[in-house]
């Protein structure tokens, strides 16, 4: 999506940028109640500070080209919507937007659009552990079961996600086709996914998702 780049010994980054995706994230299933600390400085460690070094860096480089670029983010339907159980992951993504909100509107008058993606279940290594050999839940509570049960049962397309759809996005987003798009999450999902309203911020000058 970009022509090469490295860090140098220094820490600072070289040669010429054009897109940059913080894809990398971790998560965990556990109630509030408990939630041990160490499992929510690991998510947030990775998923929320971790987007943010990638942004602020490929921030800095981008500038400095004066070229204008690509940045996005890894959200999550639910750094949308607050689920049960998904106490710090939930916590990290809804980071993530609005970390992405607030970089939009300080990088757009450099050309500079920064946009998050926030798919549901996608089928990954990392997600394989939720259902077991017949595609039950095998670590959650009866409450996330219905959940997603009630979810399945309204998909629109009959498929499950495949890290390929993701993959289908994040190419567009990084596109010149993509350049009026900015400050937005963006949720590829086979079922009917209703947001708040949309909402005008004279404050910030622009539309968001509250």
């Amino acid at each position: 999506m970009g022509r090469e780049w490295y860090t140098t010994s220094s820490g600072n980054l070289a040669g010429w940028m054009s897109c940059l995706v913080a894809n990398a994230g971790v998560w965990g299933l556990s109630p509030l109640i408990s939630t041990e600390l160490d499992e929510w400085e690991r998510i947030m460690a990775v998923n929320a500070r971790g987007t943010f070094l990638c942004y602020k860096y490929a921030a800095q480089q981008m500038i400095k080209q004066g070229r204008g670029g690509r940045i996005m983010g890894a959200s999550s339907i639910v750094g949308k919507l607050g689920k049960p159980l998904f106490t710090a992951y939930s916590a990290s993504k809804f980071a993530i937007r609005g970390l992405t909100q607030t970089a939009a509107l300080e990088l757009g008058p450099y050309n500079i659009t920064v946009n998050s993606y926030a798919p549901g279940p996608i089928k990954t290594p990392m997600t394989a552990g939720l259902l077991d050999t017949i595609g039950e839940f095998a670590k959650a509570d009866p409450e996330m079961v219905d959940l997603w049960r009630s979810r399945a049962a309204t998909k629109g397309l009959k498929y499950d996600g495949q890290p390929e759809d993701i993959a289908s996005l994040v190419s567009y987003l990084a596109s010149k086709e993509a350049h009026f798009i900015t400050g937005r999450s963006v949720s590829p999902l086979p079922f009917c996914f209703l947001n708040k309203p949309l909402n005008w911020s004279r404050n910030f000058g622009m539309l968001h998702e509250l």
